[in-house]
């Protein structure tokens, strides 16, 4: 008679895991699948916007010193400058100018073109209104012409040379309509095409932000008996604020960078300096005068002024939504 033998009592036992360990491993790994997946946009960031902030901030404190004759080798040498170039930037009259310019071209811009795009919005959200789709491309459409290609059309409308504008106007015994591109109406001219193309834009922004707001808040309203026009300026345009607000906070700051609209102009005039605004200021330093470090000076100036305006609006907008203001 055979005895049988049990291979499971004898030998190494097989290795138990341990659930806290694994539990462990497995929280390491959900803690590093974010990074991993935040990692190409933090390296693109890196590359192309942090580090050309922190070297142009670097070039902003040096200056070119010319030494010798430079002969027999190069006599140019970095030396730093503190804040020589922005003591330069801050006093220069061409630049407080450009500044004056812009300034009065966001104060035409801004308002204007935010309340046409409040206007359509609502006209498109409001019950009788036929054909929104038609509506609502027609609009937008202009916003995705580049802007050098709007520039360049305006352009050739506002040369009476060759515009069919003033050839109506000479028809009609209008001779001494003057063109737009003169010293005194220029910037009406700039921002009539920024107009032009950031309506669109608004408007989509405003008009999404309608769409979401729920149907039953106009129903009731038109029950209680209030007419379409209460309608949008006792709700609508309360409701849709925070977009109104933050439109506002992209078309002060796209004011403050204008560049492609005079530039693309200034062939065709002579109103047109080329340091009609502070972009084109830092551009004529870099690429004319082949002075890097006061046009990164200037870089740096404008984007702390940009900041300032952005945050001191919000702080506006911030105390009056809650009723702080002093």
């Amino acid at each position: 008679m055979t005895a049988t033998v049990d291979d499971r009592s004898g030998g190494t036992p097989p290795p138990t895991r341990h659930p806290r360990a694994a539990r462990a491993r497995r929280s390491r790994k959900g803690a590093l699948t974010p990074w991993m997946m935040l990692a190409p946009g933090i390296v693109l960031f890196a590359v192309f916007m942090a580090a050309p902030i922190f070297y142009t901030l670097a070039l902003s404190f040096q200056k070119e010193q010319v030494k010798g004759l430079g002969l027999g080798g190069d006599s140019r040498t970095r030396e730093f400058a503190g804040l020589e170039n922005y003591v330069a930037t801050l006093t220069d009259p061409e630049f407080l100018a450009s500044v004056g310019r812009v300034l009065v071209y966001g104060l035409i811009l801004v308002p204007t073109m935010l309340g046409l795009a409040l206007l359509f919005a609502l006209l498109l959200d409001a019950r009788r209104t036929g054909a929104k789709s038609f509506g609502r491309v027609s609009i937008f459409l202009p916003y995705a012409v580049p802007a050098v290609i709007s520039s360049l059309l305006w352009g050739f409308l506002y040369l009476p040379a060759v515009s069919p504008f003033y050839w109506i106007f000479e028809q009609l015994g209008w001779d001494d309509v003057p063109s737009l591109l003169s010293p005194g109406l220029v910037t009406f001219a700039i921002a009539n095409i920024g107009l032009w193309g950031g309506v669109g834009f608004n408007m989509i922004v405003m008009y999404t932000s309608l769409k979401a707001v729920p149907s039953d808040i106009y129903e009731a309203a038109r029950i209680d008996g209030a007419s379409e026009r209460q309608i949008a300026l006792r709700i609508k345009v309360p409701i849709i604020m925070p977009a109104l607000i933050m439109t506002a906070l992209f078309s002060m700051i796209a004011t403050l960078q204008v560049f492609a609209e005079p530039t693309t102009l200034r062939p065709l005039t002579n109103s047109l300096s080329t340091t009609w605004s502070p972009l084109m200021f830092v551009y004529r330093d870099a690429f004319t005068r082949d002075d890097v470090y006061s046009a990164a000076a200037t870089s740096i100036v404008i984007a702390l002024a940009t900041f300032a305006i952005s945050f001191f609006f919000l702080r506006v907008v911030q105390r009056r939504a809650f009723g702080q203001e002093d």
